[in-house]
Order: structure tokens, then C-alpha cells, then sequence
């Protein structure tokens, strides 16, 4: 019952339902068309005929037409003939029996006859074309032609019709049956494979059958979006693991602060320290949590609603303006290479806040060691084929290329900049960003240090 409940059977059903009426409007047509050919082909024929005798009457008379129709009424075929009197006594022919009135009508029609006495089955009704004429002195000449041949192919064609259709049938509804079962066979390999990640097994994913078909491409989705469900599910689980661990201590941090100065201030001022220290402490925090949210967000696709027509240049100028004082108070030298017009679609806000944080990260981690020469800072920002390339280039100790892609996830953070104040989100966010203008981050050795590259299709 499941087979016959299908779409697939349905489907098929329908599909044997309109070709099989196609195979009979078909059929029909062609058979019309023949018995029409057939007619004018007997019709064609009688004219045939009548154009012979009436030669023949004109030279020789009554006499002569007579002698040419018995001659011609011995002679086996369809053709008939028949000469009668003015009474309606045959003189002539190979019609023995006419219908009641029909040599009183002259023209064409169709009769009711039977044959002469020399033709075998005398007396068995047939059907025949015929045309009439009364000739001078009352006489009356009947030509025509039997349509025997009609008939017979009326019964080919209905014995023809019959077995085409029980084939068109079967061999539909067969095939209906046999191409249901090849499909039910991957839709239940598919539902079976959902319910085996419903328990709870998430890496299962559906098969795929290689044709490259309409299912082939919609369990290739499926198995896509399994595969994004899964990315998300881990990163929540890296993320609650990562709050859990990294946010852990500056809150033991906030608690302990209040803790002490509860039982340690003795003054109003050591209170007010206390709280402007909880204060700042809380709002690190704050800002962690907004990094956060900033991130699900980008990473879900629900920004997409503030995006329009942006000049990356800009956005990159500004932010070269606003940190150079500052790398210039680290020891660092900056540099701006930033061409006219870089022209995309994205949000400014979020723009500049990406290169913003990788030049931050410049200037943080790419400081000079006491003793050390002033390190460059260099932000670029060019047209490289269809895409805007904002590159924010340093001499630090970079990122070790095997821990690179590790650096874009949530909270994590290098030994080497343990000692750096900060959460290890900014590169997140940064990626976050690429994501939805749909660019990309790429980082590089710089030889030494890092060059990060923020690449935006243009628009």
C-alpha cells in the first residue's frame, strides 16, 4: 500500500493516463485519415468506371454497354455493374439484389447489395459505393464498388487499437511500478538515514547515488547543511567549553575584589577603588559578551538587512588615520597604502571595525622589546582582479602556519600572547565580518611577521 501511496506511482500513473490517451487520439486519427483515403480511393475508382462506359456508350450504343458490363461482370474484383430495364429487370451485371428504391435515385450513395449467382456466398448482404444513371429510353446503370476492404481494415484497426492499448497499459503501468520502487528504495535510504541522526548520531549523512539527479542534488544539500549544522554545533560547544574556562577567572577576579574590599575597606575612597576596579572588570566582560552576539549573528546571516554600497577605501583610510598616533606611542612606525576607490557591498560599521581589530592586533603584538629598532606597521588596500584587498601587514613574531586556522576560533589564544591583555576574539570577529560580505581572511608570513589579508569581492 506505501508503493501506491507515492508521489512517484502517482506521478506515474498520471504520466500512463495522458500517454495513453495521447496512443488513442493517435490512433483514432490515423485510423479516420485511412478509411477517408480508402473512400475517395473507391470513389476514385467508380469514377474510373463510369468514365470507361460512358466512352463506351457514346461509340456503340446501348448495345455495346451492355456486352462491355457482362464481360466485365465475369471478371473477379470489387467492381459492380448492373444494367436494368425501364421495369427494373437486370439485362446486365453481377448484382443480383438491391435495396428498395435505389435505381430510382440517381447519384452516389451507399447500399445494402448481393452478389450475382456465379459469386459464391449468394446471398450474403454486402456493403458497397455505388452511383446510379438512367440512360436514354429508361434504362438504368449502376456502377460502384464494394467496401469490403473497409471494413476488414476497420477490424485491423480495432484488433491493432485493443493490443496497443492492453501494451500501452501494462508496459505503463509495469514501468510505473518498476520505476516507484527504484525511487521509494532511495527515499527510504534517506528517511532512514535522517531517523539514524535523529537518535542522536550526528555524523550520519545521506547516500548518494552518483547520477547526479534531483535527489542526488537535494541529499548533497542536506548533507551540506548537515555538515554547517554540525560546524555550529561545535563551535557552541567550543564556546560554552571556552566561557566556561576563560571567562572563569575574570569573574573569580570580580568576585574576589568585592569579596576583599568588604572586608578590607575601611575608608570611603578604598570602597570607591574597589568599585571602579569591579567597574572596568565588568565592562570587559560586557564587551566579550557583545563580541559574542556580534559573532552568532554575522555567522547566522541575520546582518544581511544593514548592508549597501560602501567604499572599502574609506573605511580603511579612516582607520589608518585613528591608529596612527597610536603606533607611533608603541614605537611603530605606520604606513597607509590605500588606493582611490574600492567600491562594495557591506556595512562600514562592521568594515572598519574588522581592519580596525587586525591593526590593533598589529600594534599589540608587533611592538618593539625594549632595546629594540621601531618595527613598521604598513595597511594596504587595493584592486586585485574582482576583489578589494585590505592588508594589514607587521614585523612581530607572527603565527606559526600550523596554528593559523586555529587562531580564527573563538578564545583561543596563543602561549606567546598569554601575556597580552584580551579574549582571543578578534580574529572571530574579523572572519565573521568576511563572511558576510562575502570575502574571506586570509593570514600570511610577512617575513617576519604577519600579514593579514581581509579580501572583499567588489561590487
Amino acid at each position: 500500500m506505501k508503493l501506491f501511496r507515492s508521489t512517484a506511482f502517482r506521478l506515474s500513473l498520471v504520466y500512463l493516463v495522458v500517454f495513453a490517451l495521447s496512443a488513442f487520439g493517435t490512433l483514432g486519427y490515423v485510423a479516420w485519415n485511412a478509411q477517408r483515403l480508402l473512400f475517395q480511393g473507391l470513389v476514385g475508382t467508380v469514377e474510373a468506371e463510369i468514365t470507361g462506359l460512358a466512352e463506351q456508350y457514346r461509340v456503340g450504343g446501348l448495345r455495346q454497354l451492355i456486352a462491355v458490363v457482362e464481360a466485365r461482370s465475369r471478371e473477379p474484383g470489387a467492381s459492380l455493374y448492373l444494367v436494368t430495364t425501364p421495369a427494373g429487370e437486370r439485362v446486365a451485371g453481377n448484382v443480383d439484389a438491391l435495396e428498395p428504391g435505389v435505381l430510382d435515385r440517381p447519384g452516389q450513395r451507399e447500399i445494402t447489395y448481393q452478389r450475382g449467382r456465379r459469386e459464391e456466398r449468394f446471398g450474403e448482404p454486402h456493403r458497397a459505393v455505388v452511383r446510379v444513371f438512367v440512360l436514354p429510353g429508361g434504362f438504368r446503370l449502376l456502377v460502384g464498388r464494394d467496401v469490403e476492404e473497409r471494413a476488414r481494415l476497420r477490424d485491423v484497426i480495432r484488433r491493432a487499437f485493443g493490443w496497443s492499448m492492453l501494451l500501452v497499459l501494462g508496459l505503463g503501468f509495469f514501468g510505473g511500478l518498476f520505476v516507484t520502487k527504484r525511487v521509494l528504495r532511495r527515499i527510504d535510504a534517506m528517511t532512514d538515514t535522517t531517523q539514524f541522526i535523529m537518535a542522536g548520531h550526528l555524523h550520519g549523512r545521506l547516500p548518494l547515488a552518483g547520477t547526479g539527479d534531483e535527489l542526488d542534488r537535494l541529499a548533497g544539500n542536506l548533507n551540506a547543511m548537515l555538515d554547517r549544522i554540525g560546524v555550529l554545533m561545535a563551535g557552541m560547544r567550543q564556546v560554552s567549553d571556552n566561557i566556561a574556562h576563560d571567562l572563569k577567572t575574570p569573574l573569580t577576579r570580580l568576585r574576589n575584589r568585592a569579596d576583599e574590599a568588604l572586608r578590607t575597606a575601611r575608608t570611603p575612597d578604598e570602597l570607591r577603588a574597589a568599585l571602579e576596579a569591579n567597574i572596568e572588570e565588568s565592562e570587559n566582560l560586557i564587551r566579550v559578551f557583545n563580541a559574542l552576539l556580534m559573532i552568532a549573528r554575522l555567522e547566522a546571516g541575520n546582518a544581511q538587512d544593514i548592508l549597501s554600497d560602501i567604499d572599502a577605501a574609506e573605511a580603511a583610510r579612516g582607520v589608518a588615520e585613528l591608529y596612527d598616533a597610536l603606533a607611533e606611542e608603541a614605537g611603530m612606525s605606520f604606513e597607509a597604502r590605500i588606493e582611490g576607490s574600492l567600491p562594495v557591498r557591506g556595512n562600514r560599521e562592521l568594515l572598519g571595525q574588522a581592519i580596525a581589530n587586525l591593526v590593533d592586533n598589529a600594534i599589540k603584538y608587533g611592538a618593539p622589546a625594549p632595546g629594540e629598532g621601531e618595527k613598521p606597521v604598513v595597511v594596504s588596500a587595493r584592486r586585485v582582479g574582482a576583489e578589494a584587498l585590505i592588508t594589514v601587514a607587521d614585523r612581530g613574531p607572527g603565527i606559526p602556519a600550523a596554528e593559523r586556522d586555529r587562531v580564527l576560533e573563538r578564545f583561543v589564544r596563543l602561549e606567546t600572547a598569554r601575556t597580552r591583555p584580551g579574549f582571543g576574539l578578534g580574529l572571530s570577529l574579523v572572519t565573521a565580518v568576511a563572511g558576510l560580505h562575502g570575502g574571506r581572511l586570509i593570514l600570511e608570513d610577512n617575513g617576519p611577521g604577519l600579514r593579514a589579508t581581509l579580501a572583499i569581492p567588489l561590487r
